[in-house]
């Protein structure tokens, strides 16, 4: 087994390699990087508004929070098998598995949007009890919430194409909506070029706006240049019975991973929610600023998914072994890179945005636990989210993180806040420990090379339904 003796690296070109994934991680790193961009925009517009429409969208934007790892999760579920299938040359079996996905984005996205419409305020209280917070996440709910589904569709669609390596046409897409997200913005928010000043509503519409160019920018790329793997509608409403169930053996505990995970993270929002504004505004700033910070080590366990995916489905298993070991050494040095970047941005971001004292105070906390957090995050979600998900194991995430996080830093953090009734510091350094757990655990699971599996079928019998 891998962990009881080492095993000697195949001959390979590793300038090859790191050429190869530097064409991965660059684009995907820029596309998380544009993707916080926009969350960014959010806060420091609104931010220079008043705590008040910074918590109330902040907290609203959970609600897409939450729907977006449903959406990562089928999308991760779905490249278990594209990049497998990728490296065996099935075209078909790729574009069949593309029509599920978009069609389970499709029915999540709706439920979705159903609720942010019909229920806002009972989603809001779910995450504060402040009246003035609530109203205003109302209004941000009932105009964001349109975007839903057409979110679904591009995500669906570009994450697949990126499991095939076609990874410049979503940082086109997601930069051209960065852009149309920060000039709308600012016009709904301020009221400029003649607008009526909007507040959070208005970010909510610029939001919009920018989702329905990408869904425009995508059919265009779609219908123009991509002439190899195509979004039939044949396979998006007809379902391949034994690649649905291969997707469904995958993806649901993909899909089941990142919401019991996005769950858990909006538990503590809720948690630091029921703490004060202050806290709520204070975390709102540190959870961009993680998202910055890790911008390129999540782009880096991407690769590693694409890479390792790829390389198994051709059947060279000792490559993907000797690949994993690079990637786990540049994730390590991604994490120690976001942490100093996290620490650098704190007195920036302390000086420019309009917070309480008490709302700075927790700031600079919060941005100090952030700093080695986010070097454990960027091991843990190279191995889990990278390393094990190439090879299908999938189950392993789903009970790292109901173990680590309901078992350990909510329970604790709960029994913290509202039994023992500490203060924020000492709630949120509990709530923040558990990728600090999962390190051994990770590493041991990687050490097993249970993970290391061909997924794809030999012969697979087109059986529709």
């Amino acid at each position: 087994m891998f962990g009881k003796g080492k095993h000697r690296e195949p001959e390979i070109d590793w300038r090859k390699f790191y050429r190869n994934v530097i064409a991965l991680v660059v684009p995907m790193a820029l596309q998380n990087l544009i993707n916080v961009g926009v969350t960014a925009t959010d806060v420091i517009m609104l931010g220079a508004v008043g705590e008040t429409a910074l918590s109330g969208a902040s907290l609203a934007g959970q609600v897409q929070y939450i729907m977006t790892l449903f959406l990562f999760g089928l999308t991760s579920g779905a490249t278990v098998l594209t990049a497998q299938y990728w490296g065996k040359g099935d075209r078909t079996a790729i574009e069949k598995v593309l029509g599920m996905t978009v069609k389970a984005a499709v029915f999540v996205t709706a439920v979705f949007t159903v609720a942010a419409l019909l229920i806002p305020g009972l989603l809001m209280q779910i995450f504060t009890g402040d009246p003035a917070v609530i109203a205003e996440g109302i209004k941000y709910l009932r105009i964001v919430a349109f975007s839903y589904i057409l979110m679904g569709i591009t995500q669906s669609y570009l994450y697949v194409m990126r499991s095939v390596e076609r990874v410049i046409v979503a940082t086109v897409v997601y930069l051209a909506s960065l852009l149309c997200n920060i000039v709308l913005n600012s016009i709904f928010i301020f009221g400029l070029l003649g607008c009526p000043a909007m507040g959070v509503s208005g970010a909510a519409l610029g939001t919009l706006c920018s989702r329905v160019l990408e869904v425009i920018l995508v059919a265009g790329y779609a219908r123009l240049y991509n002439k190899d793997i195509k979004l039939r509608l044949s396979y998006v409403l007809h379902t391949d019975k034994l690649l649905f169930g291969d997707f469904m053996k995958y993806a649901l505990p993909v899909v089941a991973n990142e919401v019991m995970w996005g769950l858990g993270t909006a538990a503590n929002t809720a948690i630091l929610g029921h703490m004060g504004s202050p806290a709520v505004a204070a975390n709102s700033v540190a959870q961009v600023a993680r998202q910055l910070a890790t911008v390129v080590a999540f782009g880096l366990s991407s690769a590693a998914a694409i890479t390792l995916g790829k390389t198994i489905g051709e059947k060279k298993m000792e490559y993907a072994a000797a690949y994993s070991r690079r990637f786990i050494r540049l994730s390590l040095i991604m994490g120690v890179a976001g942490g100093a970047v996290i620490l650098a941005v704190l007195p920036v971001a302390s000086a420019f945005l309009s917070l309480s004292a008490a709302a700075k105070e927790y700031l600079r906390l919060m941005f100090f636990v952030m700093s080695y957090f986010v070097v454990a995050q960027a091991f843990n979600t190279t191995m889990v989210v990278g390393i094990f998900r190439s090879g299908g194991d999938t189950r392993f995430g789903l009970a790292l993180d109901v173990g680590t996080m309901w078992g350990c830093s909510i329970l604790l953090g709960f029994i913290a806040a509202f039994i023992l009734h500490l203060g924020v510091p000492a709630v949120y350094v509990i709530l923040m420990s558990d990728e600090i757990i999962k390190l051994p655990i990770t590493y041991w699971r990687y050490r097993s090379r249970k993970w290391l599996r061909d997924v794809t079928r030999e012969n697979r019998a087109d059986s529709s339904i």
